[in-house]
């Protein structure tokens, strides 16, 4: 103990009198820069050797620390002299305690060494938050070092430590131990309200997730994690030309998440103010990105809107906001470490002497405040979706009470029109089957006085068309529900009174699967007597063949197919044929569907259409 108090006397004289710093091995740690010398080149065009050849440029320095702020138009340099008086080699660690500083030069002339690291230089050969430069003292030896810093986007702090090797490494494991902690934490609750937003669909939870985000961002620059083990070689450089935007993003996240969170809207001059506001912050963003002559100030605005964010909060406390008390205390813890950053960044003043990891525990304290303050919106949310829901039974009940009665009046006159409805269209299809009915029977008489074969036909085939819409008919009046058809009795019927018309020995296959709508019946029972009457009258000659009939639905798809194995016909017959031309339109233009007609062997029809009906 004795002999470090003399150690340090004597380093305090040495310092009196600009003498070298003197280095011991049982010394862990030295504050360098109060010992040092240190010259403004406002020019920026000073060299080495012109440092070297010309010592009245330097003045001495009593300062453990320097700030210069943003952007400084001018390069520093720091000289200080080391000296060993002892018989062993002594190596330290020269850290330079700014992870923002852009440029940093190190010169050790004795050794002939320069290394350039910074922000901008990434420090491919240890992983230190901070740039750090080995020294190497020979026994008995003195040297003079040289350090030029520069700092053109980035605030300017200056400060300097010669460390023992262990130590200092020792003391970076630690360090960045509790940052990589700190950035978990964050990334835990910017997840936690992720999932929430997820299940809630709040927007106020993606708005604090964005601002969690942007902190994380911000910080791992800020504090040097991004430089030395994420952003490839030349990277920073450029990212750093958005610093405005980066800096910005977080309070406006933060803003947007308080306007939500407080329902501002309650309070119009506030919330018209806040408005304004966020329409400022992107305006001023632009302007600091298009210049760098007012760099020192492009955080003023950003930290007047945490201000008033933290004062309308205040407000809506008094105005007895629920929300509000909860994210009170976390505005103020908030906005201390905004404030402890803001004056770190603008030299004013450095905390991080006194509470190193002051923002760190104040991020993460004010993002677990924010975050119960979230969970507990989503229990008040509750509360009051349980009361509405309670007032709502209550309403419901007594209406549900209410309209019963008249539910139960107008049953009656209801279940009276339906059956007269259901009446009404038996009897219009009754009425409609009867009056085919007669027209056929008409028919029929008229054939009966023509002996002329083709004009016969021509009149069988007219009867059967009548007929596939009258049995339609019949069978409607027959059945209860009319929306669909029994088709397979549909088709049956028809197929007995093509048979009649056409004395053939004829094998007939129906196979159907499905019952269709009454307005596709009527179009496929047309379809089905025009396949039956051709097939019966072209397609086998010998009298004697077989005919198959499916229709069948799958998904909502309805596949109707004709096929008989008799001679085919030519593909010109297909165009001249009237009957073949009403099935293609009928199919086409009515069903809406797609229809394909093969005559390789026989002739085979397939129609498929659309159907919606579940």
């Amino acid at each position: 103990m004795l002999n470090k108090i003399i150690i340090s006397i004597f380093l305090l004289f040495t310092t009196l009198y600009a003498k070298p710093v003197l280095v011991y091995e049982d010394i862990k740690e030295l504050d360098i820069l109060k010992y040092s010398d240190i010259h403004i080149d406002y020019t920026k065009e000073l060299s080495i050797n012109d440092i070297k050849e010309n010592d009245d440029l330097f003045q001495k320095n009593s300062e453990s620390r320097l700030s210069y702020g943003y952007a400084p138009n001018f390069n520093i340099w720091i000289r200080f002299k080391l000296k060993n008086t002892t018989n062993k080699e002594i190596k330290r660690v020269l850290e330079y305690d700014n992870a923002l500083t852009s440029h940093i030069t190190f010169y050790d002339l004795d050794s002939n060494i320069k290394a350039l690291k910074g922000l901008y230089f990434r420090q491919n050969d240890i992983k230190t938050v901070n740039s750090a430069f080995p020294i190497l003292i020979k026994p008995n030896s003195e040297k003079t070092i040289y350090i030029k810093a520069s700092s053109d986007i980035t605030t300017m702090i200056i400060k300097l430590k010669l460390w023992e090797n262990f130590t200092f490494f020792e003391k970076e494991l630690k360090h960045q131990m509790i940052l990589a902690l700190f950035f978990g934490a964050m990334f835990i609750l910017g997840i936690y309200n992720l999932f929430i937003f997820f299940f809630t669909k709040d927007i106020s939870y993606l708005y604090y997730v964005v601002y969690i985000i942007g902190i994380i961002v911000h910080h791992l620059l800020y504090v040097g994690f991004a430089t030395i083990y994420m952003l490839p070689d030349g990277w920073i450089e450029e990212i750093l030309k958005y610093a405005p935007v980066i800096v910005a993003i977080p309070i406006i996240a933060l803003a947007l998440f308080t306007k939500e969170f407080l329902n501002t809207k309650q309070y119009p001059k506030n919330n018209a103010f806040l408005n304004v506001y966020l329409i400022l912050i992107p305006i001023s963003i632009v302007f600091f990105l298009l210049t760098d002559d007012y760099d020192k100030h492009r955080n003023t605005l950003t930290m007047l809107l945490l201000i008033y964010l933290m004062g309308l909060t205040l407000y809506a406390t008094i105005k007895r906001n629920k929300q509000a008390y909860f994210i009170l205390f976390g505005w103020f813890v908030f906005l201390i470490s905004g404030l402890t950053m803001f004056l770190s960044s603008a030299g004013i003043f450095n905390v991080y002497d006194y509470f190193p990891y002051i923002v760190e525990a104040s991020f993460v304290s004010e993002a677990t405040i924010f975050s119960i303050a979230l969970a507990n919106r989503i229990t008040s949310l509750q509360k009051d979706k349980d009361e509405a829901n309670k007032r709502l039974i209550v309403h419901q009940q007594n209406e549900t009470e209410r309209l019963s009665k008249e539910v139960s009046l107008r049953t009656k006159d209801l279940k009276d029109t339906l059956i007269e409805k259901e009446l009404l269209l038996k009897e219009l299809n009754h009425r409609v089957k009867n009056n085919m009915q007669t027209i056929v029977s008409l028919i029929r008489l008229q054939a009966d006085e023509i002996h002329n074969e083709k004009l016969q036909d021509i009149l069988v085939t007219i009867q059967n068309r009548i007929n596939a819409m009258s049995h339609l008919h019949e069978l409607l009046y027959k059945q209860d529900n009319i929306s669909h058809v029994n088709t397979y009795e549909y088709f049956e019927a028809l197929i007995e009174e093509v048979v009649d018309s056409y004395h053939k020995d004829v094998d007939i296959d129906l196979d159907v699967r499905a019952n269709i709508k009454m307005e596709q019946a009527v179009y496929c029972g047309l379809i089905l007597n025009e396949l039956l009457t051709n097939s019966f009258k072209y397609a086998f000659p010998d009298f004697i063949g077989t005919i198959e009939i499916k229709l069948f639905k799958q998904h909502n798809e309805i596949t109707f197919l004709v096929k008989d194995n008799g001679i085919g016909f030519k593909e010109s017959k297909q165009t001249d044929s009237l009957g073949l031309t009403l099935v293609d339109t009928l199919a086409r233009n009515q069903l809406k569907g797609e229809i394909e007609i093969k005559s390789t062997k026989g002739v085979e029809t397939k129609i498929i259409w659309q159907d919606d009906d579940k």
